[in-house]
């Protein structure tokens, strides 16, 4: 399949301004003609299906959460990224462009990238009018921090609950539009298949979460706003609801998946500390602004840590290796997340992690509250330290923190072009559900800024496109399209269901998660990779001939979500695997051991793999065909990245 990204001619700064002029418009008395489905209330989803209400369009919006406001957006703690250079530290668009290509390690297009860094400004106006309360100097501006990957300050923030907030801010312009009548809220509802009529996406096949009915939807045009597929590891920063049913049954249907083995790992979450732990609990990339991330300079120290023979604290500061300050002088505890994880998983490697699992580093503010007093530190970072305290019995003001990389975000997802419609026709994939804006690897505070860009900015302008050249005829629900994706549904509902092994889906889960991470996750290469595609074959087989259900379809049955679920990601963790042989270069997070410089650090390989792997469903059982976009850098320098 020939792959048109439309993205449109003429200069960088240019090219969005004159794409919006270029678009076709519908007038507003021919809006309220349209229906729009959207999937996902998060804040690409609350924001899109927001937009779409105030444009006059009939909007139809689902969540699996009992209320909009509990999508996983609202977990994100640090900040969101814009280019306003309150600071006046030389930030501009183009910084924020270009920081984000090279952070990405230039795997991400420029078009798509610039249109980002153009629009953030814009986002942080709509969040101020709509009340977020971003923290704020003594003269009442607005505050910034610095993040990962960046050398200036331009992270905006509210606290350690900048998700939370944002996601109220969304949450409210939908309600607005609940309330006038135009979008049409369905809580616990999740979609389980898409339905195309002519080729076109016209509605989506749900399952009713409570009573567990099957119930079909029609539009002229779905939006999906689903998220990740980071649960497919089972432990991750995700909450446990997030999955990529939403996006996997488009790709079944004919969209195409690009960079599926592009995962985010963040370097500092709480430790693994037990086998019946469900998920990892974030600490926010910001704490890496005053906090200092060091090893003991021996594993002999190290591993009287482990043993608990001494105390973190009982450590002089000249047996202290700050190892990311060591290596990398420029950026300092501030390298982009797959630097800092990396680094982490190399420590540990080494003999010199500091917990009894040996797989754990240090996060320390000794430094920054000898500087500036424990209230200031209080004061930036209160709630996040709270939180940890709860969680690990330590008081981090007086014990330093343990982090280790995990799974965090994934910057694959379903292709999508300039106007972020996916190969389907009339089928959208907005937020971190696509593959477009991050490349190899994903800024910090960068999510937030993407989801609403393309949430208010974006896709309420290219949709209109599309819906322009559409009739207004409306597809019922009796259509044989849907009786069939109906019948789908149903079918693999029963097979499910009568399936009599001993197994349990989350018993399935667990053993994909560690077969991923092993294999698939910071470190990789050919051999792991391939044992992993076998063993990835045989537990799927398992799983269809022995997972064990209870209860039956027509309740709430949390089984049964969780089993359709891990299908799915049995299936998209073997795309990832091949998507991971296929690409033998180091880039970003996903470093591969026969690609690596003399110092150890990921070694890219620009002219095999400057390009997006598409790869487009060939039916059950048969090898994904992989199709390319290749990626055209005209206004920055392909360079090997370097923090140091």
């Amino acid at each position: 399949m020939m792959l048109d990204n439309k993205i449109p001619q003429g200069p960088l700064a240019e090219k969005w301004s004159q794409h919006k002029f270029n678009l076709k418009l519908v007038n507003p008395a021919n809006k309220r003609k349209y229906d729009i489905i959207v999937v996902g209330t998060g804040l690409a989803g609350a924001s899109a299906a927001a937009s779409f209400g105030e444009l006059g369009y009939n909007v139809k919006a689902f969540c699996y959460q009992d209320s909009a406001r509990r999508a996983h957006s609202i977990a994100a703690q640090g900040g969101i990224n814009a280019a306003k250079n309150y600071k006046n530290d030389g930030d501009s668009i183009f910084r924020l462009f270009y920081d984000t290509i090279k952070g990405g390690d230039y795997r991400s297009r420029e078009a798509n990238v610039y249109r980002l860094a153009e629009v953030s400004n814009a986002i942080i106006d709509q969040c101020v009018a709509q009340g977020v309360p971003f923290a704020r100097e003594y003269g009442g501006l607005l505050d910034n921090r610095s993040f990962g990957g960046a050398q200036v300050s331009r992270t905006f923030y509210a606290k350690g609950q900048t998700g939370q907030q944002l996601l109220l801010g969304a949450y409210s312009a939908l309600s607005r539009q609940v309330k006038t009548g135009k979008v049409k809220l369905y809580t616990r509802n999740e979609m389980l298949d898409l339905v195309l009529v002519d080729g076109k996406a016209r509605g989506i096949i749900t399952r009713n979460l409570v009573t567990g009915a099957i119930e079909r939807h029609s539009a002229h045009s779905v939006v999906l706003a689903t998220g990740g597929y980071g649960n497919v590891f089972f432990l991750s920063t995700n909450a446990m609801g997030c999955n990529g049913t939403a996006a996997w049954r488009a790709y079944k249907k004919g969209a195409q998946f690009g960079n599926p083995c592009f995962t985010q790992i963040h370097p500092t979450c709480i430790p693994v500390h037990g086998t019946q732990q469900s998920k990892l609990t974030l600490m926010s990339e910001s704490l890496r602004n005053d906090g200092r991330v060091w090893v003991p300079k021996t594993v002999e120290m190290a591993q009287k840590l482990q043993k608990g023979e001494i105390k973190p604290t009982e450590i002089a500061e000249e047996d202290r290796d700050y190892y990311l300050e060591r290596i990398y002088p420029s950026f300092g505890n501030l390298v982009p997340r797959d630097v800092a994880s990396r680094n982490a998983k190399n420590m540990c490697d080494a003999g010199k992690g500091v917990n009894e699992t040996g797989l754990a580093v240090f996060l320390d503010f000794k430094t920054a509250i000898e500087r500036d007093g424990e209230d200031v530190i209080r004061a930036k970072y209160g709630n996040l330290f709270q939180m940890y305290e709860k969680i690990t019995d330590d008081n981090p003001y007086k014990t330093p923190m343990m982090i280790y990389p995990a799974i965090h975000y994934t910057m694959g997802g379903l292709w999508v072009d300039y106007n972020l419609m996916t190969t389907i026709p009339g089928l959208y994939a907005i937020g971190e559900c696509n593959f477009s804006d991050h490349g190899g690897n994903r800024l910090g505070a960068s999510a937030l800024m993407q989801g609403l860009a393309d949430g208010y900015f974006v896709i309420p302008y290219t949709i209109g496109d599309y819906l322009a050249q559409t009739p207004y005829d409306k597809v019922p629900t009796s259509h044989p399209a849907f009786e069939e994706a109906e019948k789908e549904v149903r079918d693999r509902i029963n097979i499910l269901l009568t399936s009599k092994g001993e197994k349990t889906p989350d018993e399935f889960h667990k053993e994909l998660g560690l077969i991923m991470w092993e294999y698939c996750g910071m470190a990789r290469n050919e051999e792991g990779l391939k044992k992993a595609k076998g063993m990835i074959q045989k537990l799927r087989k398992e799983y269809w001939a022995g997972v064990k259900l209870i209860g039956i379809n027509e309740e709430m049955n949390l089984t049964l979500e969780k089993a359709l679920r891990i299908a799915d990601f049995l299936e998209l963790g073997e795309l990832m695997v091949d998507d991971a042989l296929t690409r033998t270069e180091s880039c970003g997070g996903h470093f591969r051991e026969e690609s690596q410089t003399p110092e150890g650090e990921a070694l890219r390989k620009d002219d095999e793999f400057a390009f997006v792997s598409c790869w487009e469903y060939q039916g059950d059982d048969q090898p994904a065909k992989l199709n390319k976009e290749e990626l055209v850098f005209e206004n920055v320098k392909l360079t090997q990245r370097s923090y140091k």
